[in-house]
């Protein structure tokens, strides 16, 4: 799939940075990781608008996690199963490098029926995510998954000191 920026996509981009730099950090998770909401973007509703990483570490890449147990077959045709099951999977990943939600600093959710999924999946994210500093996120709804069953996928991106 191909992006392109454009001219708006470039000044909505500038804008951010801009009142980023402006304004100051809503909650900080110390001087390397700054989570900022800037006023003029109004209230998030349990994510943080912008994460600045300034510091040398390492970043992770999470690929997509499903409601799926070890064998690969989805856990159950009910959301909030799968979706605990994505999360706990993710869990899972992070641990393996030794990260934890807390190094988390943005997610992408995918959601086949959004109306419905979402306040479930806000209610389960909630159970897991930084709730003084959550990571920036993206949800949007697709028509399917690539897993026969699947509900919900979520990736995540975390920022770790370096070793």
């Amino acid at each position: 799939m191909t992006y392109r920026l454009t001219r708006l996509g470039l000044l909505a981009c500038s804008t951010i940075a801009f009142f980023a730099a402006a304004l100051p950090a809503a909650a900080q998770s110390g001087s390397e990781v700054r989570f900022i909401n800037p006023e003029p973007l109004g209230p998030s509703r349990g994510y943080t608008y912008v994460v600045e990483a300034n510091r040398p570490g390492r970043i992770v890449y999470l690929a997509g996690q499903l409601g799926t147990d070890p064998s690969g077959k989805v856990v159950s045709a009910d959301f909030r199963e799968q979706a605990t099951k994505a999360y706990e999977n993710i869990k899972v990943a992070l641990a393996s490098v030794g990260a934890k939600w807390d190094d988390v600093v943005k997610m992408n959710v995918y959601l086949t029926d959004i109306r419905a999924q979402l306040p479930l999946h806000r209610e389960v994210r909630e159970k897991y995510v930084n709730k003084a500093n959550p990571p920036a996120s993206t949800t949007i709804e697709i028509s399917r998954l690539a897993r026969e069953g699947g509900l919900i996928e979520v990736e995540v991106v975390a920022v770790l000191p370096a070793r």
